[in-house]
């Protein structure tokens, strides 16, 4: 079996091109294939491959202070479903471009846990009695494969056009207990920080996104898949793929 892994970590990295360049050369020993994503304000990762490979790439990382407390979120697939290894330094791991919504200038936003979140949406309300509304930072491609019933589900393409869409909904949610999510939680993480500094004080993000969930309550209260950015295409409530087949070997570089 593959596992496929999705991990991020908001925390200083004040070299980042030699710690892209040392995850890379990790992921090719242990033969992964995948993304690895590196900034100054963390890292990004989307990383298959052999599953003693994975663990040993992940126990090596968690070694390191600074991403000791990193999550990794796991699944099988019976096939790799990255063509290849990518690796590469941005300014942001996700692009938000609000000075209000970045991690590391910023306590971390109020979270919920997927426990106490399926709790709320069974009753129908939060612990205080107010309305729950699910705010989808997810683009419409993604939102297409499934999402939380009911859900707020804004008309964007990219993350960067969360701020301008929400704008209209913002009355309509001040008496209710707002909770971001996404696919592993790395967007509901910006959009939740930004919101709150920008005086939404009734806005929560769910602690590791909708994978997270599905991981720890499995898909009460979620209609369909959540899509991914892999050969996979979404997953079930179970993390099981829509798609599992096989992909070419990689072509060799020509430089």
């Amino acid at each position: 079996m593959i596992a496929n892994t999705a991990a991020y970590h908001f925390t200083p990295v004040d070299a980042p091109q030699a710690l892209c360049d040392l995850l890379q050369a990790r992921a090719e020993a242990g033969a992964l294939r995948g993304t690895i994503l590196v900034a100054g304000e963390g890292i990004n990762l989307f990383l298959a491959g052999n599953e003693a490979e994975i663990a040993g790439f992940y126990t090596a990382l968690h070694a390191d202070p600074r991403f000791a407390a990193m999550r990794v979120k796991t699944s099988l697939s019976e096939h790799q479903p990255f063509a290849r290894l990518k690796a590469k330094v941005k300014d942001e791991i996700i692009s938000f471009r609000l000075q209000d919504g970045q991690p590391l200038a910023y306590p971390r936003a109020p979270t919920v846990d997927p426990a106490t979140l399926l709790r709320w949406l069974r009753q129908g309300h939060d612990d205080a009695g107010k309305p729950v509304v699910m705010l989808d930072t997810r683009n419409l491609q993604e939102v297409e494969y499934g999402t939380f019933k009911d859900a707020l589900v804004l008309p964007i393409h990219k993350f960067t056009d969360l701020p301008e869409a929400l704008a209209a909904h913002r009355e309509a949610l001040k008496d209710s207990t707002v909770v971001s999510f996404c696919t592993g939680g790395i967007r509901c993480e910006k959009a939740a920080l930004w919101m709150y500094n920008d005086g939404m004080d009734n806005v929560l993000q769910l602690d590791g996104g909708i994978l997270g969930y599905f991981e720890a309550v499995g898909g009460e209260g979620y209609e369909g898949r959540c899509f991914v950015f892999d050969e996979r295409v979404a997953l079930d409530a179970q993390l099981q793929p829509l798609v599992d087949q096989p992909l070419p070997e990689p072509r060799p570089s020509a430089f």
